[in-house]
C-alpha cells in the first residue's frame, strides 16, 4: 500500500486527483460548445485586456469535475461529512452561472455568500482559535466571504486564477497530509486536479475562461479547506497565519486594489485593470511573466506556511512578519505604477472624486460672520 509515510493512503488521493483531472479536460469542450450556444461569452471593453469575445462557463466544468471525483472516487462516509462544503460550493457555483449569463448586483452576491459561510459554521466548519462563538461567527463569515471575493477579483489574467489556486491547493494537500487529515486531503487534491486539467485551456492564449462559476466556486473551496485545517501539535496563535500564507497572493491583490481605489475615490466594485498582475505588466513584464510571477510569490508564501506551521510562537511571528514588511514595501512600490485610465467610468457616469476631496466636505468649515451693520453716510 503506497502511503505518505505517516497514516495517510495516497492510492485513493492519487485516484481522485487522476479523475477531476481528466473529467475536466473532457467536459471543458462540452460548456465551451454550450457558452457559445447560449451566447455566455466575456466582451472586450476598456476595462478587459481580451481584444475578442471568449467563452465563459469554464467554472461549470471545474464544478462537475469536482463533484464527480469526490462522488465517485471517496467514500460515503467522507461526503457526508462534507456535505455543508459540497452544498455552499454548489450554491457558489449556480450563483456565478447565472451572474454569468444574467449579471447579478455584488449586494446579491454577498448575501449569497453570507449564507453559504453561515451553513459551514453551523455544521462545524468554522474558526475555533477565537475562543467565542460570536467571534468565531464573524470570523468564519469573514474569513469565506474575502477569500471568495478575493479569488474572483483575481481572474484578470488567462490561466491567473487557476494557476494561483493550484499552487494553493498543492501546499493545503501537502499540509493535510503531513498532519494527516484524511477530511482534507481529498478536497485539497481534487482542487488541484480539476485546476491543473482546467489550466490545459485556460493558460495564455486562453480559449475559455472559468467565469465567475470557477472564481466563486474556487474561492469558496479554498476558503473551506483553510478552515478545515487543524494543528493540535502547535498553539493557535501561530498556526492561524497558515491559511492566510496559502492565500497570501489573492488576499494581498485584494487589498491593494482596494486600497488604492479607495484613495484615488473609485468605487470598489467597478472592473479595472489596476490589480497585482496588471501593475507587473506596467512595469514591463509580459502577461505571461506576470502570471509566473505570481505563481513563485504563492509558491514561496506555501513553503512559509509549511515552516509557520511547525514553528514556536517566536518563529512564527517572525516569519509572518517578515512576510508583511515586504508586502508593504511591495504594495508602497506598486502603488507608484502609473494607473491613469486603467478605471475608465461607464458611460455617462460622473468622474471618480478623489478621496482628498471627498474628505474636505466634512472638515469643520468657520462659522459665517455676520453681516456689518448699514452705516449712514454723512451727506
Amino acid at each position: 500500500m503506497l502511503t505518505s509515510g505517516l497514516n495517510i493512503d495516497i492510492g485513493p488521493l492519487l485516484l481522485i486527483f487522476v479523475a477531476a483531472l481528466l473529467f475536466v479536460l473532457a467536459a471543458t469542450p462540452l460548456v465551451r460548445r454550450l457558452a457559445h450556444r447560449y451566447n455566455v461569452v466575456d466582451m472586450p471593453s476598456a476595462r478587459k485586456i481580451h481584444a475578442s469575445p471568449v467563452p465563459l462557463l469554464g467554472g461549470a466544468a471545474i464544478y462537475l469535475a469536482v463533484i464527480a471525483a469526490l462522488l465517485l472516487y471517496g467514500h460515503l462516509g467522507y461526503v457526508q461529512q462534507m456535505a455543508s462544503i459540497l452544498i455552499g460550493a454548489t450554491i457558489m457555483s449556480m450563483l456565478g452561472i447565472w451572474d454569468d449569463k444574467w449579471g447579478l448586483r455584488p449586494i446579491a452576491k454577498l448575501a449569497a455568500q453570507v449564507v453559504a459561510a453561515s451553513l459551514l459554521y453551523f455544521t462545524g466548519v468554522s474558526v475555533s482559535f477565537l475562543h467565542n462563538d460570536i467571534l468565531n461567527f464573524a470570523a468564519t463569515v469573514g474569513w469565506v466571504v474575502t477569500v471568495t471575493n478575493a479569488l474572483n477579483l483575481m481572474d484578470t489574467m488567462d490561466g491567473l486564477a487557476g494557476g494561483v489556486a493550484m499552487v494553493a491547493s498543492v501546499f493545503f494537500f501537502l499540509i493535510a497530509t503531513l498532519t494527516d487529515q484524511y477530511l482534507v486531503a481529498p478536497l485539497a487534491a481534487v482542487l488541484v486536479g480539476a485546476c491543473a486539467g482546467f489550466l490545459f485551456y485556460n493558460l495564455n492564449p486562453a480559449s475559455i475562461f472559468m467565469g465567475d462559476a470557477g472564481s466563486l466556486f474556487l474561492g469558496f473551496m479554498l476558503a473551506a479547506v483553510g478552515i478545515k485545517l487543524r494543528f493540535p501539535e502547535n498553539l493557535d496563535i501561530v498556526t492561524w497565519m497558515v491559511p492566510v500564507l496559502v492565500l497570501g497572493v489573492p488576499l494581498f491583490d485584494t487589498a491593494l486594489v482596494t486600497l488604492s481605489r479607495i484613495r484615488r475615490g473609485i468605487p470598489i466594485t467597478r472592473g479595472g485593470r489596476d490589480h497585482l498582475s496588471h501593475r507587473l505588466v506596467a512595469l514591463g513584464f509580459t502577461r505571461r511573466e506576470a502570471v509566473l510571477i505570481l505563481y513563485l510569490i504563492q509558491g514561496a508564501l506555501g513553503v512559509a506556511a509549511l515552516v509557520v506551521m511547525q514553528a514556536t510562537v517566536l518563529e512564527g511571528y517572525i516569519v509572518g512578519l517578515v512576510v508583511l514588511a515586504t508586502a508593504v514595501a511591495g504594495a508602497y512600490r506598486l502603488e507608484q505604477v502609473d494607473l491613469t485610465h486603467t478605471n475608465p467610468a461607464p458611460e455617462g457616469a460622473p468622474a471618480p472624486m478623489p478621496l482628498s476631496a471627498r474628505l474636505h466636505r466634512f472638515r469643520k468649515r468657520p462659522a459665517p460672520q455676520p453681516a456689518p451693520q448699514d452705516v449712514k453716510r454723512k451727506v
